[in-house]
């Protein structure tokens, strides 16, 4: 989904509870992080991905742009959740431009939606392993009215949306472009505020993805439980801010309980891949987002999932101006920013 000239791009995640902002700059030097800036919009703005409240998102991106002095009006954003299926599948072996005429055939077998009411793009994989007069073909469908809600946004807030990605995908480019990608069985989590999605990879393929209503959220939701507080009141609790008002312990109860709640969820989905996967063991789980910085989480995540448990490290392969960026924020902030990252390697005339 393309709409503009081939330019840098600036990488726009438009999450529920923030938005980020990356631009990247190539020189001799290699990949250099130019600008990087996050914003909060107000609370029930988006909703699971729906864009309640257009005109006040609009504004924070417009201030988003303003604070970090970031110029550029080309961007590439992303869209993810229940309006979008991502899905690998069989089909025929056959020229491109014939699976072109027909994906939408092919598509009907799979797409829960209206075949009229959906946006289609697909990957052709290579050769099916069990038959081949087969193709393996990665199939994107995502709401067409989700698609013009965001478009409509970024135009709203005066920029050019050029491209228009999954986030799965834009997790995936910042992972490859930070880390040596081996045949090994890798699950990507990007934990957000409402949202927890789960990418497993074999080597750079992509072979499992899930979505859950999890997210930091529920720890704000868990506050406002226990406390007569707004949501945004939660947020300063949620981070210690008002010791007063909530107590150490009963905030690590929360968190706890919470972060519990996630591992649950994550370990479902993990044994729906082994059943599928039965000889496969993912023994490294890389963490975005949010959630990645809840320690507690990442240990539980460890052994619940007997797998090694890292944050995310989008600027690794970075120049980075150190004038622009602060180490310690940097460090703090890179599995928030990641998803911003991979959308800013992107090029208008990608496929």
């Amino acid at each position: 989904m393309v709409f503009g000239k081939k330019e840098n791009l600036v990488g726009l995640d438009i999450g529920s509870r923030s938005i980020k902002a990356a631009q990247i700059v190539d020189s001799k030097r290699g990949h250099t992080l130019k600008h990087f800036g996050i914003v909060d919009i107000a609370h029930g703005a988006i909703e699971e991905g729906t864009i309640n409240d257009p005109e006040s998102v609009a504004q924070s991106i417009q201030q988003l742009f303003k604070s970090y002095n970031i110029k550029e009006n080309n961007v590439a954003v992303s869209i993810g959740g229940y309006s979008v299926i991502v899905k690998k599948i069989g089909v025929q072996t056959m020229a491109e431009e014939q699976l072109q005429e027909t994906i939408h055939f092919e598509a009907e077998q799979y797409i829960p939606f209206d075949i009229s009411d959906v946006n289609l793009d697909f990957q052709i994989l290579g050769e099916n392993e069990s038959n081949p007069n087969q193709m393996n073909v990665f199939l994107v469908a995502a709401k067409k009215e989700m698609v013009n809600d965001y478009i409509n946004l970024v135009n709203l807030a005066g920029l050019n949306p050029c491209i228009v990605d999954v986030e799965a995908f834009a997790l995936q480019n910042t992972f490859e472009t930070n880390y040596d990608v081996q045949e090994d069985n890798i699950a990507l989590i990007d934990i957000g505020a409402s949202k927890t999605s789960l990418n497993i990879l074999k080597g750079n393929s992509s072979v499992f993805m899930r979505d859950v209503s999890l997210g930091c959220g529920q720890i704000n939701q868990k506050i406002m439980s226990l406390i007569e507080c707004t949501f945004e009141e939660a947020e300063q609790l949620k981070y210690g801010e008002k010791p007063d008002r909530l107590t150490p312990e009963d905030l690590k109860g929360i968190v706890s309980s919470v972060v519990a709640d996630w591992c649950t969820e994550i370990r479902r989905a993990l044994d729906f891949f082994y059943s599928t996967y039965p000889e496969d063991q993912i023994n490294r789980i890389i963490l975005s987002g949010g959630g990645a910085n809840i320690s507690e989480f990442r240990q539980l995540l460890a052994t619940e999932a007997s797998a090694e448990v890292e944050s995310i490290n989008p600027f690794q392969n970075f120049q980075l101006d150190g004038k622009n960026f602060d180490d310690a924020y940097i460090k703090q902030i890179g599995p928030q920013a990641a998803i911003s990252m991979g959308l800013a390697m992107r090029k208008v005339d990608d496929k």
